[in-house]
């Protein structure tokens, strides 16, 4: 495990006192709590240990994929001794059909650690079949899963099913096989085509070992464009990694998600607050979630330029979350002057979303991304060793300097 940040004995107790450049005052107005602090998750219960939100259908799968077997490569961020899986078909147009799915630790590329491939069932059954639009959650199996490790998960789909859900912006090299049921095999020799998205696969759930669960929602910054692949270094990753274990850190982010907006045919998932429910509030034991979302509201077309319209969506989903007892610690949007369609009247409405988020006192906290990666000679700009290079999405000093931006306590 990277280990970027000391982690002292009052942290892992609890009491985070680690402070950054640019987060929240914990006595601030901002920074207040808004709902009651929960009293902490009995550890035992089950808790997400990794998740990729479903984005849309594979383009031209009329028939799915029929024979295939694809093992999905996904990281944990805490650990524990049992485990169960989530399906998609959320973006389905008929009924699809899991014939066999598996779970294993993974050894090298797609081979499994030998000994710790399970079979899943689903309701004591060997597959199972998953509405169009609807999810299936498998029954726990027991295997010691570590923190901060990669997953096998393998589906099997023997019939034709329609339109494929996946998550496109992956970040990491998957596997398949057109040539029928390897789903159990330890040996990863029948793998002998890679992917770079994943497929069905929407979440992992641990029990026995992490507290509870922090979300992270956003686009494809959250996602961790411009992040090195294969190496899980987007910042909920670095996020992880600060937290040894103690929380899961999953994944909501879209890559090219708005807040408000669907973008048809994009693969950008529908907007995060018709998405909210089933990506963010539903996951096992979430207590807190960090919302980093509106850039691309602002920057892709119909640019929306009113900063009201967009603050408004965030009263919403800390509305809703709040109904739930849940946490949400708004995240500043972070500079892209120089990405293709900067100007002064789209850098305005970031302004304007920016100060909401900070002093709007709305939020249960404050995460100061833009602070935490701005050019301290050109404010405006991504500074040059924390850019990508597209002057838009952070590169891998970028994304760890944004987990570091997050206050412990704030969690």
């Amino acid at each position: 495990m990277r280990r970027f940040v000391a982690v002292s004995a009052a942290v892992l107790a609890g009491i985070g006192l680690l402070t950054t450049p640019g987060s929240a005052n914990p006595g601030s107005a901002h920074s207040r709590s808004a709902v009651p602090v929960l009293p902490q998750h009995a550890i035992g219960g089950w808790v997400g240990t990794w998740a990729a939100a479903p984005a849309s259908a594979v383009p031209n799968t009329p028939d799915g994929y029929p024979g295939y077997s694809i093992r999905n490569v996904v990281h944990t961020s805490a650990g524990g001794g049992r485990a169960r899986v989530h399906l998609s078909n959320a973006f389905g147009a008929a009924p699809l059909t899991f014939g066999h799915v598996t779970v294993a630790v993974q050894g090298t590329g797609p081979d499994a650690v030998p000994g710790t491939l399970r079979s899943l069932t689903f309701g004591g059954a060997p597959s199972v079949v998953v509405p169009a639009g609807a999810e299936a959650l498998s029954d726990p199996v027991n295997l010691r899963i570590p923190a901060d490790a990669n997953l096998l998960v393998t589906t099997f789909v023997p019939a034709k099913s329609g339109p494929v859900t996946h998550h496109p912006a992956a970040a990491q090299t998957s596997y398949f096989t057109r040539n029928g049921d390897f789903a159990a095999s330890e040996s990863g020799a029948p793998y002998t085509e890679q992917t770079s998205v994943w497929h069905y696969v929407s979440g992992v759930d641990v029990q026995g070992g992490a507290e509870a669960s922090i979300v992270t929602l956003g686009d494809s910054i959250t996602d961790g464009v411009g992040s090195t692949s294969g190496a899980n270094r987007r910042w909920p990753d670095y996020l992880a990694d600060r937290l040894h274990g103690r929380f899961g850190v999953l994944n909501a982010g879209i890559s090219a998600n708005r807040l408000l907006l669907d973008v048809p045919g994009s693969g950008a998932g529908q907007n995060a607050l018709s998405r909210f429910d089933r990506d963010v509030l539903s996951v096992g034991g979430v207590r807190t979630i960090i919302v980093l979302e509106g850039i691309n509201d602002i920057q892709q077309t119909p640019h929306q330029t009113d900063p009201d319209a967009i603050t408004s969506a965030y009263r919403q989903l800390v509305a809703q979350a709040h109904a739930r007892g849940i946490r949400v610690i708004g995240g500043t949007l972070t500079p892209f002057k120089g990405w293709r369609v900067y100007d002064d009247t789209l850098e305005a409405t970031r302004q304007a979303v920016n100060a909401f988020i900070r002093t709007g006192g709305v939020f249960d906290g404050v995460v100061d991304f833009d602070a935490a990666v701005r050019d301290p000679a050109d404010p405006l700009r991504m500074l040059p060793a924390y850019d990508s290079g597209d002057h838009l999405h952070p590169g891998d000093a970028g994304y760890e300097r944004m987990a570091a931006a997050v206050r412990l306590d704030r969690l």
